[in-house]
């Protein structure tokens, strides 16, 4: 059944201060409001009650009868929901932590991260989501997130960027024999192709064009090998089954132990980058806080090591 007639909740939250402090202006510093905010929701709280709840004075304020009996009832509804708030709250501990991310990170850059962070806060309780779309996730699955973004999140999410975007393409060591290619040339060898219905990511086809190979070298791949899973792809190129595109510092792994080299020196981006994503209006438990501290300090870590392995 559905809950009606409801006032809105702001309202009621500005109606109780107000009554217990007798004060609009104590009520709105109460809030962090403006004293027009908190007049204007009780005035909007009287119009849907269809009647006054305050006497106003020019020094003075003061509940109706049928204020005085409301706000008695409106504290005692607002206190049981903050005290099942906090119950509920109490039953997640501030040791647990829940990560998501998409398959390709999961596999190729988190799980060694996750690992290392264990070792870090070994107190902390885990729980990785796995999906291909941040879009698919509601805020109150997760804690932290990383995902590919092109612009700000979705509104309620705060992010910061890890890493800015730079995908080349790779391939196994004896694919090419040591060769690197021209992207046009790319265009001749057998592809990789991540079949992703979000096309959230950077396509064979925006490579080239970003590249500037002529779109007709590149439309139709020479027998060419599709799949809708990227670890699996990134695990064919290794087995020399053809190239396909890394993102870079998602794919340095297995470029540092050899696994897969760079096919070509050309790379590409479309602006966007790997972020750091965390819903902006929930309490942040000791877990959280620990890993995007401990998470931005190692990627700028691994950053500074390998900005002076190039100028060494």
């Amino acid at each position: 059944m559905a809950l009606s007639p409801l006032p809105p909740l702001p309202s009621l939250i500005a109606f109780e201060a107000a009554a217990r402090t007798g004060s609009f202006t104590r009520a709105a510093n109460e809030l962090n409001l403006s004293q027009s905010a908190i007049s204007r929701q009780i005035a909007q709280l009287e119009t849907f009650l269809g009647r006054a709840l305050f006497v106003r004075a020019p020094h003075a304020l003061r509940l109706t009868q049928g204020g005085e009996r409301y706000a008695r009832e409106v504290r005692a509804l607002l206190t049981q929901c903050a005290d099942a708030t906090a119950d509920l709250i109490k039953g997640r501990s501030d040791l647990d932590l829940t990560v998501a991310c998409s398959s390709g990170v999961a596999v190729l850059w988190m799980a060694k991260r996750i690992s290392a962070f264990r070792a870090h806060y070994p107190e902390a309780r885990i729980r990785l989501i796995v999906r291909d779309g941040l879009a698919s996730l509601s805020p109150t699955e997760f804690d932290v997130a990383v995902f590919y973004l092109r612009g700000a999140p979705a509104p309620g999410l705060a992010s910061r960027q890890l890493y800015a975007e730079c995908v080349l393409p790779v391939c196994a060591p004896g694919y090419l024999g040591g060769r690197r290619l021209r992207p046009d040339e790319i265009a001749d060898e057998r592809l990789l192709i991540l079949d992703d219905g979000q096309r959230q990511w950077m396509s064979w086809e925006k490579w080239f064009d970003l590249n500037g190979v002529a779109p007709e070298r590149y439309r139709k791949p020479r027998n060419p090998v599709v799949v809708n899973y990227y670890p699996l792809l990134v695990q064919l190129a290794m087995q020399g089954e053809g190239i396909v595109l890394g993102w870079g510092h998602m794919i340095d792994a297995c470029l540092n132990e050899g696994s897969l080299v760079a096919a070509s020196d050309a790379t590409a981006s479309l602006g966007g980058g790997y972020s750091l994503i965390w819903p902006d209006d929930r309490r942040e438990s000791l877990a959280e806080r620990e890993f995007k501290r401990w998470l931005i300090e190692t990627v700028e870590s691994e950053a500074r090591a390998s900005s002076a392995a190039i100028r060494a």
